[in-house]
């Protein structure tokens, strides 16, 4: 009988992060958040295209990761960044009421039978 891999892919990873912090090459960690979030709106533009939805969530994840790091690295008041954030939002709201854009793909989990 096999054993489940989690638990060792746990422990590599775990100890993998580990390493990185105690040698001082894993980045902070509002510099990781920040390339997280941006990583996150890159993959969600790619895997579901381009969209009213992405439109909408793909730059303010970008605009997130960037807020973050502003915020962390530089010190950027949080009154400016959420302001920015919020002009942003608005833009990106009005646009996504453009008939050019194109709704999200109804794409099916699970074909039907």
């Amino acid at each position: 009988m096999k054993h489940s891999a989690a638990l060792p892919i746990v422990l590599i990873c775990l100890g993998s992060v580990w390493f990185l912090k105690s040698t001082t090459l894993l980045p902070n960690t509002a510099t990781l958040l920040a390339l997280l979030l941006a990583l996150a709106g890159i993959v969600l533009m790619v895997v579901d295209g381009f969209n009213k939805s992405t439109l909408l969530t793909s730059p303010m994840l970008w605009y997130g990761a960037a807020a973050v790091y502003l915020y962390d690295a530089i010190g950027l008041q949080l009154g400016h960044v959420l302001s920015l954030g919020m002009v942003l939002l608005g833009v990106l709201m009005l646009l996504v009421r453009s008939d050019k854009i194109p709704e999200r793909s109804r794409r099916q989990a699970f074909p039907s039978e």
